[in-house]
């Protein structure tokens, strides 16, 4: 294992599978290992197709909080790091299936939401934590997802949906038993990788190209506020207030 994940390949399906325990979330060059992984998947020949799943308790809890509680300068590594595996995603040659369970959070949102197919189990819950973590970001990816007055109570509140409720907006292609959701990912990953390699792969590039606006593009304006929130005292606030397992106290601010 590297990095805290690890692939393998069978009849023209990779599976690349996340195993960090205990909540799957990465640090600066975990998401950048991540990046060039799934670079380097999509360029064989032999793989036709791409299933990102993981093990333990949830997807992708995103980021690592203690990482940037102890190293703030480190932001802009994490930044990069996670522009550059929601790229390798969507603009992977090959379709991406995200199969999800458990928590999605943060950058597990910008997994699942630069992912061509999202199936989700039903233990599956969604949401964006970045406020009440001093941070900006995932709206771009998390709109590619769920319709926009969704997502901005989602990124106001901090509160998560289920699987049920991101199946009735049109997230998830399935909601399964957490026992079936590999094998119906795998499913649909081979009916994919049967058909012709060069029709899919010019199937994916096409419909990247007629997405409305450009995903890397809107998330690289989201980081840029990422950036401006880590030099306000309210976020060293919340992230330390995250590791102490406290409530976070923000000094009040004039309207001026």
């Amino acid at each position: 294992m590297i990095q805290g994940f690890h692939s393998s390949i069978e009849d023209g399906v990779a599976e690349l599978v996340i195993d960090h325990p205990p909540v799957n979330a990465l640090d600066s060059a975990g998401w950048f290992a991540l990046a060039l992984a799934i670079d380097a998947l999509g360029t064989r020949s032999d793989v036709h197709v791409i299933v990102i799943r993981a093990e333990g308790r949830g997807f992708c809890a995103g980021v690592d909080i203690k990482e940037l509680a102890t190293y703030p300068e480190r932001i802009v590594a994490v930044n990069a790091g996670n522009y550059e595996t929601f790229r390798a995603v969507h603009r992977c040659p090959v379709p991406v299936i995200a199969a999800v369970h458990g928590f999605v959070l943060g950058g597990g949102i910008g997994i699942a939401g630069a992912a061509d197919i999202v199936i989700g189990a039903e233990c599956a819950t969604f949401g964006v934590p970045e406020v009440d973590r001093g941070a900006m970001g995932g709206g771009a990816h998390l709109q590619r997802l769920f319709p926009v007055q969704k997502v901005r109570h989602m990124y106001f509140t901090g509160e998560k949906i289920t699987a049920a409720e991101a199946y009735r907006l049109g997230a998830l292609e399935q909601v399964v038993p957490r026992a079936q959701l590999r094998e119906t990912a795998l499913a649909v990953a081979r009916k994919i990788a049967a058909k012709s390699p060069a029709m899919i792969r010019l199937a994916k590039e096409a419909l990247n190209g007629v997405e409305d606006g450009n995903l890397e593009d809107k998330y690289r304006w989201e980081q840029g506020f990422t950036l401006q929130a880590y030099l306000n005292a309210d976020s060293a606030e919340t992230r330390q207030a995250f590791v102490e397992k406290r409530q976070a106290s923000f000094i009040p601010h004039s309207a001026d």
